[in-house]
């Protein structure tokens, strides 16, 4: 295996869900654990999608326009045409807040990661075909180092994702080792890895679902998104969310311990992911 530990990932050891839950089977936890993923058809009603979908599109209109402004038309991992990142929507939208705060993301959040936990971070990713390309290889954490590392990734679809328009793509089980070493570059942080992927390395399975769909996984579970070579655009929201005792750790990653650590806070008001039994 060609991948290296993150300086900071020492003693990590993957903690099994035990339940009790609300929304998901025993047999989808054993599933989240041993492959890092689950995805959950339906999870979202057509109309809820439609929501989502207007309240989003304004937003991502507005990122694409800030983007076509730019040098080259790009800025860090966006890029007008190909894929944008429309950030922190539902700190500019009550409804945005309202929806992600509520069922079936409570129930998920409860089910995936336990009883004290808050929103970490959410944003719109539309992959566009103007200009097709794959986005590389990563792990969630990699690209701000939180601890305890392993939080909750809900990619959300609100287009069919395909294997023709950059449907998700994910190495199972490799979350169970930790956060891995990223290289950081102008276009990206991404990990080291080659095409074919080396020995050691499980095979890529890709994740073609309906609009509606919610995968479900972990900041640890590599995975990336291929071109889309469709005329339409693919859409998906993001909904990250921590443990309530989350920190960031700060400081240079090539060296073994962080400088600083600060609490991860983005949005206080959707600290709601709390059920009673």
């Amino acid at each position: 295996m060609s991948l290296t530990p993150h300086p900071w990932s020492r003693g990590f050891a993957w903690t099994p869900r035990t339940g009790p839950f609300v929304r998901i089977t025993r047999a989808q936890a054993e599933q989240y654990d041993a492959l890092g993923y689950v995805a959950l058809e339906g999870a979202l009603a057509p109309e809820v999608v439609a929501e989502l979908v207007a309240h989003l599109d304004p937003l991502e209109a507005k990122t694409d326009a800030f983007l076509r402004a730019q040098p080259e038309q790009r800025f860090f991992i966006a890029d007008a045409g190909a894929i944008t990142f429309t950030v922190n929507p539902a700190g500019r939208d009550a409804r945005l807040r309202e929806l992600i705060s509520s069922r079936p993301f409570a129930e998920l959040a409860h089910d995936l990661l336990g009883t004290e936990v808050r929103l970490y971070w959410d944003q719109a990713v539309y992959k566009k075909s103007e200009k097709p390309r794959t986005f590389g290889w990563h792990q969630d954490n990699g690209y701000g180092f939180i601890e305890p590392q392993g939080y909750l990734t809900f990619w959300v679809a609100l287009t069919d994702a395909t294997l023709e328009n950059g449907c998700l793509e994910v190495l199972p089980g490799m979350h169970r080792h930790g956060t891995f070493a990223h290289d950081t570059g102008a276009s990206g942080i991404f990990l080291p890895l080659p095409e074919p992927l080396p020995p050691g390395l499980p095979s890529p399975v890709a994740l073609p679902v309906s609009a509606g769909t919610i995968v479900a996984m972990s900041s640890l579970l590599p995975h990336r998104t291929g071109p889309n070579d469709t005329p339409d655009v693919r859409k998906a929201y993001v909904v990250q969310c921590c443990e309530e005792r989350a920190v960031y750790w700060r400081g240079d990653v090539s060296k073994p311990a962080p400088e600083s650590y600060e609490p991860v806070v983005q949005l206080p008001e959707t600290r709601q992911w709390k059920l009673a039994f």
